[in-house]
């Protein structure tokens, strides 16, 4: 047999291995294929891996083609770019008093016998409601600015959206024990387990809701609050104003709120409404203003309603919840309006 009946080999200079097709077929890539042999006769090399085990779409996944969700995290993954999940709606309930807190004055300072008539024994009891207020605030704010910056933290709240729903439970059986039953409200130590329960579930919510903006948008909120806060409760001690002589019509807010909350949370689970969560909220934080400047008025004892001084958990309860209602607020019109 002659050399001339042996087939060529790669490094033979007389041509390509095969012939070029005629017709209208495309020319084979000038890589080769994936996975057959390497590269074609005087071509460079591929950077892709070769072999027969080498994925059919390198760089992908389990070798899979890139899809039109690419960018966005295998389940069980963290978020990645171009993840969006919507954010569980706020916790709304309406501000409920119980007659049994407060006392009835005149048109000016609170009647002889509601407890404020000593003006030391007002002074004690603003200073407790204020220093559980800013426990409260403080343990709130720290477990925000975890969930906010640590991003496992992000991650994992974001993933378990049954904890969440667990807390509001936790949240609404506490909120209505310490509404509706006068012995634990006023109960030591029962008083005290009952919010530090309350604030760890509410500030859990918190947290979650915050994971899922900015932590631009979640620092505007956050000043803008402490802002509006402060600008109130100045407010409210120079003021004339009394605010605690419209119980009716505060009543009436809180359950309007409530209800627009309840059909805003209807209809943004079946298709969202920017407008309508932005109307929302914008209600909602100028509601729970309003409600802050009542419930301080109420604290401070100098107009015809008064709280007892024996209900200061009902009392720091009360500021907080509408503190932390307006920093949510806040937070959804900003978080909307940086996207």
């Amino acid at each position: 047999m002659s050399r001339s009946d042996y087939p060529p080999g790669y490094d033979d200079s007389r041509g390509p291995l095969y012939a070029p097709q005629g017709g209208n077929y495309p020319p084979p890539p000038a890589y080769g294929f994936p996975g057959y042999g390497g590269p074609q006769p005087g071509q460079p090399s591929a950077p892709y891996p070769s072999g027969p085990n080498a994925p059919m779409y390198p760089g992908q996944p389990g070798g899979y083609p890139p899809g039109p969700y690419h960018g966005q995290p295998h389940p069980g993954g963290p978020p990645g770019p171009g993840y969006h999940s919507p954010p569980p709606m706020p916790p709304v309930m309406p501000p409920t008093l119980p007659s049994d807190v407060l006392s009835s004055g005149g048109d000016g300072f609170a009647a002889s016998g509601s407890g404020f008539d000593d003006l030391s024994i007002r002074h004690a009891f603003i200073r407790k409601v204020y220093l559980i207020l800013a426990v409260q605030l403080l343990v709130t704010t720290a477990i925000v600015a975890v969930f906010t910056f640590v991003k496992p933290v992000k991650y994992f709240v974001r993933r378990n959206k049954a904890i969440y729903w667990t807390s509001y439970a936790v949240y609404i059986v506490t909120h209505l024990v310490l509404v509706c039953c006068k012995g634990p409200r006023r109960k030591f130590p029962w008083n005290v387990i009952l919010l530090s329960v309350f604030t760890l579930a509410l500030s859990y919510m918190t947290g979650s809701i915050s994971s899922y903006y900015d932590t631009k948008a979640v620092f505007l909120a956050l000043g803008i609050t402490a802002v509006v806060c402060i600008a109130v409760t100045i407010f409210c001690f120079q003021t004339k104003v009394d605010f605690t002589k419209c119980q009716g019509l505060f009543c009436v807010l809180g359950i309007v709120v409530f209800v627009i909350g309840i059909i805003t949370t209807i209809v943004l689970s079946f298709k969202y409404i920017p407008w309508l969560h932005m109307l929302y909220a914008a209600i909602g934080a100028i509601a729970f203003t309003l409600f802050l400047a009542y419930h301080t008025q109420l604290l401070i004892g100098n107009r015809k309603h008064s709280i007892s001084p024996e209900e200061y958990v009902f009392a720091a309860l009360s500021i907080y919840v509408d503190i932390v209602q307006i920093f949510l607020f806040l937070l959804q019109i900003i978080g909307a309006s940086t996207k």
